[in-house]
């Protein structure tokens, strides 16, 4: 994958120019080919382009035929936006199941990863920027492959059969926000137990321990992260060169303590 960033556009704009009347909300989606590296390793490269375009193509057709416009496409990664947040998560459970459809190729299976978000962009020269597409990135690479992950903003204007689509994974810090963000799964198939896992919510009484020599911790139920380094600034502060000055972060996801 084509790692990259998007920054919002922080440019001076003059009053009554009309960068003014090209702000508006449209969801935005990023979409990319999960594992591409190791495609062309086992593939080659002939056979492993024509497997990313297959996944490319799929992904532009879900894009126009739920009313969205692919912004542009960077090696195996989509960009697009749509007028609303229901039509995007339409489009990215449709690609999500077309890909999973097609056949393995060589014992390889294909498969995508998508991140969206719901805000005020800025249109300028056909292309999209602020903090809405920043957020849409962030979402994209904290996808596992064969996932859709979006926020509260998106889920908050779904219909009711798209909403009972989704569970809540909790809320997360997401570099470049300064309050976390509310983080959701987008489920392409249904399953009897969806709208269980949905609702289900947290265990209160889930709790861990945590020991470093003879120092012992047992965080806070409403601490989110407790975290390991060399800096002295750390909940763990580690005397050891080898350490980084952040080098690890316990975090809690519901029920569930994460490394």
């Amino acid at each position: 994958m084509i790692l990259r960033e998007f920054f919002a556009y922080t440019g001076d704009v003059a009053a009554g120019s009309p960068m003014e009347n090209q702000t508006s909300n449209h969801a935005v989606l990023f979409a990319d080919v999960s594992g591409s590296t190791h495609l062309y390793e086992v593939l080659g490269d002939k056979r492993a382009l024509e497997c990313i375009g297959l996944c490319l193509g799929i992904m532009r057709a879900a894009t126009l035929d739920h009313g969205g416009r692919v912004v542009k496409t960077i090696g195996d990664e989509l960009m697009c936006v749509f007028p609303n947040a229901s039509s995007a998560a339409r489009a990215a459970t449709d690609m999500q199941m077309k890909v999973a459809m097609q056949d393995p190729v060589s014992g390889e299976r294909l498969a995508i990863r998508i991140g969206m978000h719901f805000g005020p962009v800025i249109e300028e020269a056909e292309d999209v920027f602020g903090d809405c597409v920043n957020v849409a990135a962030r979402m994209t690479s904290m996808a596992k492959s064969g996932q859709i992950i979006t926020t509260k903003e998106v889920v908050d204007t779904l219909p009711a059969d798209l909403r009972t689509m989704t569970r809540s994974l909790d809320s997360f810090s997401v570099k470049g926000k300064q309050e976390e963000v509310a983080i959701y799964e987008l489920i392409s198939q249904r399953s009897d137990d969806l709208t269980t896992l949905a609702n289900r919510p947290a265990d209160a009484q889930v709790q861990i321990r945590l020991r470093h020599n003879t120092r012992e911790v047992v965080p806070a139920p409403e601490a989110k992260s407790v975290t390991f380094g060399r800096d002295a600034s750390n909940d763990f502060a580690i005397a050891d060169k080898k350490a980084s000055r952040e080098h690890a972060r316990i975090e809690r996801r519901r029920d569930k303590y994460v490394l």
